[in-house]
């Protein structure tokens, strides 16, 4: 999967790189994956969007959606330009060859979504529909009223990562954006919500609205990479690339644990349990 930056701005490169592009091919589903998913038969994408042409493309939380014809594809997972002549990879999920010889594809990482359906249709998959009836945090809608109507009744006993970044709760806010964004809210990933002040539940919405427009305006993280394989202008504070350096704000060791599925990474003296 991908998350909002990342997925904001593949698109805006899909939009300025292959606007007006005509399809020529369409394969799905080469390299079958347990944990890939498709509108209908993926054998049919070929008729569905050959000879369709590419419009613009728009960021849907961790999706990039973009017009070809009068269908959609939305896809959950990094896609990649490839020029006139490029080899193109032996394993994807997903590869559209344009009449100019230039072509993108698409392969799922742990998971993605990759829908063709007919535009003004719903696309079949629950998560994505979810994420298009919500507001995206970079959005004036996404504001601090708005923040305050996801807590519910079960949102004492979640963990401050279990709230951020499950459940569908702000779409396309996914546990690789989540360490910088508990790291500036100064908030372990495990402390319970029902711990949170009400400052700190202040530095939580700050940060998820400040850290997710700065990394989309820097052109995603470092640690991932945009529609022509180039990484991201926005350097992590906490990744897989600082893991054991020297937090910038205290100099402590920044470490990293596994939890709820997935890898969290914190300082110890910034961000206390």
């Amino acid at each position: 999967m991908i998350e909002l930056p990342e997925a904001i701005v593949i698109a805006q490169q899909i939009t300025e790189t292959l606007s007006g592009k005509r399809i020529a091919r369409a394969v799905a589903n080469t390299s079958p994956h347990k944990f890939a998913w498709y509108t209908g038969d993926p054998a049919e994408y070929n008729d569905r969007l050959a000879g369709k042409v590419i419009g613009e493309g728009i960021g849907v939380a961790g999706n990039i959606e973009f017009k070809a014809g009068d269908m959609i594809l939305a896809i959950s997972a990094p896609i990649r330009y490839h020029t006139q002549g490029e080899k193109r990879p032996k394993k994807h999920q997903l590869l559209l060859e344009f009449e100019d010889e230039t072509a993108i594809s698409s392969s799922a990482q742990m998971w993605g979504g990759f829908f063709c359906f007919p535009a003004g249709e719903k696309g079949g998959f629950p998560d994505y529909d979810i994420a298009k009836t919500r507001p995206s945090p970079l959005t004036d809608t996404f504001d601090r009223t708005y923040f305050n109507t996801l807590f519910d009744d079960n949102t004492p006993d979640l963990s401050a990562k279990a709230f951020l970044a499950t459940e569908q709760r702000i779409p396309g806010l996914g546990n690789g954006v989540l360490q910088d964004i508990l790291w500036t809210a100064r908030i372990h990933p495990k402390r319970k919500m029902s711990e949170l002040s009400e400052q700190e539940i202040d530095a939580m919405y700050d940060a998820v609205k400040h850290v997710l427009a700065t990394m989309t305006a820097q052109g995603g993280r470092d640690t991932e990479r945009d529609l022509f394989g180039h990484p991201g202008g926005y350097k992590t504070i906490l990744s897989k690339y600082t893991v054991g350096t020297s937090c910038p704000a205290c100099s402590t060791t920044i470490e990293k644990k596994s939890y709820l599925g997935g890898s969290i990474y914190y300082c110890m003296r910034c961000q206390k349990l």
